[in-house]
């Protein structure tokens, strides 16, 4: 009974982390296929059907843009790269409650939009006011944004929607539509889903949502580059003059200065010798 060994004891235990591999994750064409991330997997039919999460900030390098999270779905894997699709955005909830402050009603609203190329996405819009109101007044504005964004769908595709989205034109536009109902202080689009797919693949909205970089080189430097070597060693030629032998320093005579004791030993002295001077003179 001793020699035997337990089943437990017996058993290999094996390392799944040695079967994984990582794979790169990118972003779909919409976002010019960037690479977002690595995920590991044993296999690469596990990886249909992960989510990842970037923000725009991790994308564009906007710093003003990093409440805005963007949501991707893994749905096909060629070799060690995974591509993925865009399927919704989120705000940060610590923006959302920033926003949110007494005295203030804020009002949300869900729609359903059918873009132009066949995208049924759903858009979650978030209106804020300056002061309480009315539940009428509330209704109203969302019938509003309703009608407002189903006439986007109709004019617009999929990419045109979400870089509006990233971008805040369609807050602003939503807020226009609202100013004859109340004066709203901000309006933000606070989540989206993609619930359908359409005809085709949306366009790139990259390069409009990155920020605007120009570059001047100043005028010196692109002549100095310009100009050959040859060119550039006569001008110092010409510009140093001949070196001459330098001559040692003189040295200065030091001046001896008499001590604090003498002076003002001299100093009554000299006070003596005025005071007879004086005493000697004739009347």
């Amino acid at each position: 009974m001793a020699g035997k060994k337990s089943k437990g004891t017996s058993r290999k235990i094996k390392d799944k982390w040695k079967a994984k591999e990582w794979y790169k994750v990118h972003a779909p064409r919409m976002f010019n296929e960037m690479e977002i991330g690595e995920t590991p997997s044993a296999e690469a039919e596990y990886l249909i059907g992960r989510t990842a999460e970037v923000t725009v900030h991790d994308l564009t390098g906007d710093f003003s843009k990093m409440h805005i999270k963007l949501r991707f779905k893994i749905n096909d894997v060629d070799g060690h790269t995974a591509k993925t699709a865009f399927i919704g955005h989120d705000l940060t909830s610590d923006y959302v409650r920033r926003l949110t402050r007494r005295k203030k009603t804020k009002t949300d609203h869900v729609v359903d939009v059918v873009t132009k190329d066949g995208f049924t996405i759903r858009v979650k819009p978030m209106s804020i006011a300056e002061k309480r109101i009315q539940t009428a007044q509330e209704e109203a504005i969302r019938q509003l944004l309703g009608e407002t964004l189903t006439k986007m769908g109709d004019d617009m595709t999929l990419s045109e929607i979400v870089k509006s989205i990233v971008s805040g034109d369609m807050a602003k536009d939503l807020a226009k539509a609202c100013r004859c109902v109340i004066p709203v202080k901000r309006i933000e689009v606070r989540k989206s889903e993609v619930l359908a797919t359409g005809e085709g693949d949306p366009e790139s909205i990259i390069d409009a949502m990155s920020p605007a970089r120009e570059e001047e080189e100043p005028e010196s430097n692109e002549e100095a580059s310009e100009e050959t070597p040859e060119e550039a060693a006569e001008e110092v030629s010409e510009e140093t003059p001949e070196e001459t032998p330098e001559e040692p320093p003189k040295e200065k005579p030091v001046k001896k200065r008499a001590s604090k004791k003498k002076q003002a030993a001299e100093e009554p002295a000299e006070e003596v010798a005025e005071e007879t001077s004086k005493a000697e003179e004739p009347e």
